[in-house]
């Protein structure tokens, strides 16, 4: 089973989650994803994906987690002990969206929110310093002009990844790692 967690201010509408919902679909395997939509708080957030994972066993399990949604993927990663796919992910979203505290406004729900200082206290109660690099495959472009791809790739040194020059925080690339997204969680894909 996938469990596909979206960035900050991000929704299960995103280009990403749309892309990888048609592709499953048209191999008829739309059933293995699950995408909650998110809450813009960690408390909240948390509970979200909970009640998501509840009944998949953690063997079974795959995370796909992009930006805030790869901080996310991490903590369950390590707390159940399944996989996760990251792209592009947070490090420390607690430091890194410190700047941005105050009013927000979710470009594909329209919803209206505050960040606060509770919320970063949230993430950081989360952050993993260490990880066991076994359960990752991360996918990073270096032309990500929202977060440091060498901060990721630092974090989860001894981790599968691919590292494509150029592209952006959205992983322009994201289509060519399907396959391998599947492949890495185990999943069996028609025809092979």
């Amino acid at each position: 089973m996938l469990v596909y967690l979206h960035g900050f201010n991000s929704s299960p509408a995103s280009h990403k989650v749309s892309l990888l919902r048609d592709w499953l679909a048209t191999r008829g395997l739309a059933q293995q994803l699950r995408c909650p939509a998110l809450p813009p708080h960690p408390g909240d957030a948390l509970a979200t994906i909970e009640a998501a994972v509840r009944d998949i066993d953690p063997a079974r399990l795959t995370f796909i987690g992009s930006s805030l949604g790869g901080f996310f993927a991490t903590h369950f990663a390590e707390q159940l002990g399944c996989r996760a796919v990251l792209i592009n992910p947070a490090i420390r979203p607690h430091e890194g969206l410190a700047e941005r505290i105050g009013p927000q406004q979710n470009p594909y729900t329209g919803e209206r929110w505050e960040l606060t200082p509770a919320d970063l206290d949230g993430w950081k109660a989360i952050f993993h310093p260490r990880i066991d690099p076994e359960r990752y495959l991360l996918l990073l472009e270096t032309g990500d002009e929202v977060l440091d791809w060498r901060e990721a790739a630092a974090t989860y040194v001894g981790a599968r990844a691919v590292i494509r020059d150029g592209g952006d925080h959205s992983l322009q690339g994201f289509a060519a790692h399907l396959s391998r997204i599947l492949d890495f969680a185990r999943i069996a894909q028609p025809g092979t």
